[in-house]
């Protein structure tokens, strides 16, 4: 039996986090790989899990297309250079980014929900 999909994403994504910081990604493709490493290696997703259905989509149908888009955004041979030593690699970095960039759109959509509480009980 083949890898499971969360083992492929979690290497996908570590193979992203490695090549954003190899000086060979132009730098449109460090900027989006960024996003797409911080948010798939956070230990916080912006759809919590627990919800059903909904809470999967991110790591099932959102991370994958980043990944995707990314890897189009550099030479295949670069991207599989990555791709091996993040399936040799056994520690999953944790992306503070990604946790610190969840926690921030939270926090505006649960002022955005205050504001819009106060403003309609006024």
């Amino acid at each position: 039996m083949g890898p499971s999909l969360a083992h492929r994403i979690r290497t996908e994504a570590h193979a992203v986090y490695l090549a954003v910081r190899d000086p060979r990604t132009p730098l449109y493709a460090k900027l989006f790989g960024l996003f797409v490493a911080a948010y798939a290696l956070s230990p916080i997703d912006l759809i919590p899990d627990f919800i059903p259905v909904i809470g999967l989509l991110d790591d099932v149908i959102l991370i994958p297309i980043g990944i995707w888009l990314f890897e189009k955004m550099i030479p295949a041979g670069q991207f599989a250079e990555h791709r091996a030593a993040a399936e040799i690699a056994t520690r999953r970095p944790v992306s503070w980014g990604g946790v610190l960039i969840v926690l921030t759109i939270w926090g505006l959509l649960a002022l955005l929900a205050w504001s819009a509480l106060v403003t309609a009980y006024d």
